[in-house]
Protein backbone atom coordinates (compact mmCIF):
# COMPACT_ATOMS: atom_id res chain seq x y z
CA UNK A 1 0.00 0.00 0.00
CA UNK A 2 1.33 3.43 -0.92
CA UNK A 3 1.06 6.16 1.73
CA UNK A 4 1.39 9.95 1.74
CA UNK A 5 2.82 11.46 4.93
CA UNK A 6 1.87 15.04 5.76
CA UNK A 7 3.58 17.46 8.13
CA UNK A 8 0.91 20.14 8.36
CA UNK A 9 1.90 23.75 8.90
CA UNK A 10 0.24 27.12 8.53
CA UNK A 11 2.86 28.38 6.06
CA UNK A 12 4.32 25.14 4.70
CA UNK A 13 3.15 21.55 4.34
CA UNK A 14 5.82 18.88 4.12
CA UNK A 15 5.14 15.70 2.17
CA UNK A 16 6.71 12.27 2.10
CA UNK A 17 5.66 9.14 0.23
CA UNK A 18 6.18 5.44 0.80
CA UNK A 19 6.98 2.84 -1.80
CA UNK A 20 4.26 0.36 -2.84
CA UNK A 21 5.27 -2.07 -0.10
CA UNK A 22 4.99 0.55 2.64
CA UNK A 23 8.51 -0.28 3.82
CA UNK A 24 10.53 2.63 2.45
CA UNK A 25 9.84 6.35 2.81
CA UNK A 26 11.07 9.18 0.59
CA UNK A 27 10.82 12.98 0.82
CA UNK A 28 8.44 14.32 -1.79
CA UNK A 29 8.07 18.10 -1.59
CA UNK A 30 7.15 21.10 0.50
CA UNK A 31 4.04 23.00 -0.46
CA UNK A 32 4.24 26.70 0.32
CA UNK A 33 0.65 27.58 1.10
CA UNK A 34 -1.01 30.35 -0.85
CA UNK A 35 -4.71 29.59 -0.45
CA UNK A 36 -6.49 26.75 1.28
CA UNK A 37 -8.13 25.67 -1.97
CA UNK A 38 -4.81 25.63 -3.87
CA UNK A 39 -3.34 23.45 -1.12
CA UNK A 40 -6.12 20.89 -1.48
CA UNK A 41 -5.92 20.96 -5.28
CA UNK A 42 -2.18 20.31 -5.18
CA UNK A 43 -2.55 17.53 -2.59
CA UNK A 44 -5.31 15.77 -4.54
CA UNK A 45 -3.25 16.05 -7.71
CA UNK A 46 -0.30 14.40 -5.93
CA UNK A 47 -2.57 11.67 -4.56
CA UNK A 48 -3.74 10.86 -8.08
CA UNK A 49 -0.33 11.12 -9.77
CA UNK A 50 1.49 9.01 -7.18
CA UNK A 51 -1.23 6.40 -6.75
CA UNK A 52 -1.62 7.12 -3.03
CA UNK A 53 -3.88 4.68 -1.19
CA UNK A 54 -3.87 6.20 2.31
CA UNK A 55 -2.81 9.42 4.03
CA UNK A 56 -0.94 9.81 7.33
CA UNK A 57 -1.18 13.20 9.03
CA UNK A 58 0.89 14.31 11.99
CA UNK A 59 -0.97 15.88 14.90
CA UNK A 60 1.23 17.95 17.24
CA UNK A 61 -0.05 16.91 20.66
CA UNK A 62 1.46 18.47 23.76
CA UNK A 63 3.54 16.25 26.07
CA UNK A 64 0.55 16.02 28.43
CA UNK A 65 -1.62 14.77 25.55
CA UNK A 66 -3.61 18.01 25.29
CA UNK A 67 -4.32 19.52 21.90
CA UNK A 68 -2.46 22.66 20.93
CA UNK A 69 -3.86 25.33 18.63
CA UNK A 70 -1.78 23.90 15.79
CA UNK A 71 -3.18 20.44 16.55
CA UNK A 72 -6.74 21.74 16.28
CA UNK A 73 -5.83 23.44 12.99
CA UNK A 74 -4.36 20.17 11.71
CA UNK A 75 -7.57 18.37 12.71
CA UNK A 76 -9.64 20.95 10.81
CA UNK A 77 -7.36 20.41 7.82
CA UNK A 78 -7.86 16.64 8.15
CA UNK A 79 -11.65 16.98 8.18
CA UNK A 80 -11.56 19.28 5.14
CA UNK A 81 -9.28 16.86 3.30
CA UNK A 82 -11.57 13.98 4.29
CA UNK A 83 -14.47 15.73 2.60
CA UNK A 84 -12.43 15.91 -0.61
CA UNK A 85 -11.15 12.33 -0.79
CA UNK A 86 -12.42 8.87 0.05
CA UNK A 87 -8.93 7.67 1.07
CA UNK A 88 -8.41 6.66 4.68
CA UNK A 89 -6.63 9.32 6.74
CA UNK A 90 -4.62 8.13 9.73
CA UNK A 91 -3.05 10.33 12.38
CA UNK A 92 0.05 10.00 14.52
CA UNK A 93 1.43 12.18 17.28
CA UNK A 94 4.11 14.29 15.64
CA UNK A 95 5.32 16.25 18.63
CA UNK A 96 8.99 17.15 18.17
CA UNK A 97 9.31 15.72 14.64
CA UNK A 98 10.56 19.06 13.34
CA UNK A 99 13.23 19.11 16.04
CA UNK A 100 14.15 15.50 15.26
CA UNK A 101 14.27 16.31 11.54
CA UNK A 102 16.50 19.32 12.24
CA UNK A 103 18.92 17.13 14.22
CA UNK A 104 19.01 14.50 11.45
CA UNK A 105 19.66 17.10 8.75
CA UNK A 106 22.33 18.82 10.87
CA UNK A 107 23.97 15.42 11.41
CA UNK A 108 24.17 15.04 7.65
CA UNK A 109 25.79 18.46 7.31
CA UNK A 110 22.67 20.13 5.94
CA UNK A 111 22.31 23.56 7.51
CA UNK A 112 20.93 27.02 6.89
CA UNK A 113 18.76 27.62 3.86
CA UNK A 114 19.17 24.05 2.56
CA UNK A 115 17.96 22.71 5.93
CA UNK A 116 14.93 25.01 5.97
CA UNK A 117 13.99 23.81 2.47
CA UNK A 118 14.16 20.15 3.54
CA UNK A 119 12.88 20.37 7.12
CA UNK A 120 9.14 19.90 6.47
CA UNK A 121 9.76 16.96 4.12
CA UNK A 122 12.05 15.33 6.67
CA UNK A 123 9.39 15.80 9.37
CA UNK A 124 6.80 14.22 7.04
CA UNK A 125 9.17 11.27 6.57
CA UNK A 126 9.45 10.82 10.34
CA UNK A 127 5.65 10.97 10.69
CA UNK A 128 5.17 8.37 7.97
CA UNK A 129 7.95 6.11 9.25
CA UNK A 130 6.51 6.12 12.78
CA UNK A 131 3.11 5.12 11.40
CA UNK A 132 4.51 2.37 9.19
CA UNK A 133 6.52 0.93 12.08
CA UNK A 134 3.26 0.32 13.99
CA UNK A 135 1.45 -1.53 11.18
CA UNK A 136 3.14 -4.96 11.65
CA UNK A 137 2.33 -4.87 15.37
CA UNK A 138 -1.32 -4.11 14.71
CA UNK A 139 -1.52 -7.04 12.29
CA UNK A 140 0.38 -9.35 14.64
CA UNK A 141 3.27 -9.76 12.20
CA UNK A 142 6.17 -9.00 14.57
Amino acid sequence: MKYLGIDFGIKRVGLAVSDETGKMVFPLKTIHRSTRENLFLELLNIVEQKGIEAIVLGLPLRPDGEKSLTCRQAENFMHSLGRRTSLPIYTVNEAYTSLEAEEILSGKGIRGKKQKESLDQAAAMIILESFLECIPYERGLK
